[in-house]
C-alpha cells in the first residue's frame, strides 16, 4: 500500500509539462484502427474504435486539458515526434477517457515509454477526472 502511494505521488509530480497544444494529436485518424507496431502493448489489443460522436466528445475534452497545459510551468512536453508515437498517445488517452483502462493502467503504460514523465501523465488523469 505504501509503495502504491509513493508511485501515485511520484506520478502526480510528473504530469505538469504537456505540450502547449495537442490539437494535432486528437484529429480523427484516416484509418479506423490504431497502427499496431512492435511497441504495441497487450492493452492495445482490446482497443475499441470510437464512434464519431465519442470522437468529437473526446477531442473536446482533450482540447480543454491542453488549454491548461500552457499555464503549468512544471509540465514537460512529451516527445511525440513520430506518427506512431502520436497514435499511441491518442489511443492511450482515448482509452482512459472512454474508461477502457483505469487511470493506474494509463499512468503505468505511459511510464513504460516515458519514465521521466509521471507528472505529465497524472496531469492528464486529473484533467479527465476533475474537469
Amino acid at each position: 500500500m505504501k509503495r502504491h502511494f509513493i508511485l501515485v505521488a511520484f506520478v502526480a509530480l510528473g504530469l505538469s509539462g504537456c505540450t502547449s497544444s495537442i490539437d494535432h494529436l486528437i484529429e480523427p485518424n484516416k484509418s479506423s484502427q490504431p497502427s499496431k507496431t512492435a511497441q504495441s502493448t497487450p492493452m492495445e489489443d482490446n482497443y475499441e474504435t470510437p464512434s464519431p460522436e465519442k470522437q468529437t466528445a473526446y477531442e473536446k475534452k482533450m482540447r480543454k486539458i491542453a488549454s491548461g497545459i500552457k499555464d503549468d510551468p512544471n509540465y514537460q512536453r512529451l516527445e511525440l515526434d513520430t506518427p506512431e508515437k502520436k497514435e499511441w498517445f491518442k489511443t492511450l488517452t482515448y482509452r482512459l477517457w472512454d474508461r477502457q483502462i483505469t487511470r493506474y493502467q494509463f499512468v503505468s503504460e505511459g511510464l513504460k515509454r516515458y519514465p521521466d514523465h509521471g507528472y505529465e501523465f497524472n496531469f492528464i488523469v486529473r484533467g479527465f477526472t476533475f474537469n
